[in-house]
This record gives C-alpha cells, structure tokens and sequence, in this order.
C-alpha cells in the first residue's frame, strides 16, 4: 500500500510539472493536473492539501533534478575555469535548444507570482536560484579561480539574460552570445 501511494504521488508530481510547464504555474488548474496525472482531483487532495503545496513539492523535486544537471555541465575535472564554464553552457545550449523548451520553470513561476512574494513557488525559485549560483561559486572555487563569488553572479546574470532572450525571441544564439561574455569574465583578472 505505501508503495502504491509513493507511485501515485510521483505520477502527481511529474503530471503537475508537465503541466505547469505547459500552461504556466498559476494557470495549472488542479483539474487538468489531476488528469494529467491520470488520477481524481479527490486522489490528489489526499497527498496535497493545496495547490500551493503542490507547487512547492514540484519545484524541489525539480531544483534536485535541475541541480544534479547543472553540476553536471560543471564538470570540475575540466582543468580551468574557462573550460569548466565552456562546458556549462554547452550544456545550457543544448538544454535550451531541446524541442518543447520554454525557459527555465523556476524562473517563469516567479513571474507568474511576481505580485505574491511569499508564494511558495517564488520561494523555491528564489532558493533554487541561489543553489545554482553557490555551485558555480563552488566550482569556481575549487579551480582556484581568485573572485568565485562575485563571478558567479556574473555567470549567473549572463545564464538568466540568456534564457530569457533565447525564450523572447525563440533563438538560442543568445546562449552562445553569453558564452563568449563568460568565456572572456573567467578569463579577466579580479577587479
């Protein structure tokens, strides 16, 4: 029985990020995700309370998954800094470029809640966010390159502009834009 309940909460969870990613997070109605999932709307209520508790249980299992790949692109076996951020947006060129791709989950469910702070998918959002740039500051770190921190953030606004403009104008070029920048920001002495 603990098994079965285990699938179906899984199958809730992945039909509600499909669907989310599909429509938007603030537009999933619980029916649609409930049909998604192949399940009842009652079925869902009785692993989630709320729509929002749902929200929050996709994003981290999504902020894992995303994580685990992004750390993959960061292979810190690639020797320098540049190379090591090379890899990362071959990675990101790759993910954004996949067919069905329409922008970062996390940073389109905290535009959709833009006007409710404390949201729970703004939160997770916002923890995600500063998950990613603590691996690169991380990575970074762990190839001795002298200002980690402050170049994660950088990073960090050339993967976001990317994203966002590759999704606005439909044309991944913008991630090999951001490469360059960031290919030439590892390569530059600290401020």
């Amino acid at each position: 029985m603990r098994r079965q309940a285990s699938e179906t909460r899984q199958r809730i969870l992945d039909g509600a990020y499909q669907q989310c990613y599909a429509s938007g997070f603030a537009r999933a109605s619980v029916d649609a995700i409930a049909a998604r999932a192949g399940i009842t709307k009652r079925t869902l209520y009785q692993h989630f309370d709320s729509k929002d508790s749902l929200l929050d249980a996709v994003l981290a299992q999504q902020h894992a998954l995303m994580i685990a790949r992004i750390e993959h692109w960061l292979d810190p076996a690639a020797g320098s800094p540049a190379a090591m951020v090379e890899g990362l947006f071959v990675g990101l060129a790759r993910w954004v470029e996949r067919a069905g791709w329409r922008g970062s989950g996390f940073s389109r469910a905290a535009l959709e809640f833009a006007d409710l702070p404390g949201h729970p998918a703004r939160r997770a959002a916002r923890r995600h966010k500063g998950a990613v740039e603590a691996s690169l500051a991380t990575a970074l770190g762990s190839l001795g390159h002298p200002a980690a921190e402050t170049t994660a953030r950088q990073l960090m606004l050339l993967i976001e502009g990317a994203m966002t403009l590759a999704l606005i104008h439909a044309d991944p070029a913008y991630v090999g834009a951001a490469a360059e920048a960031a290919g030439r920001l590892v390569g530059q002495s600290p401020a």
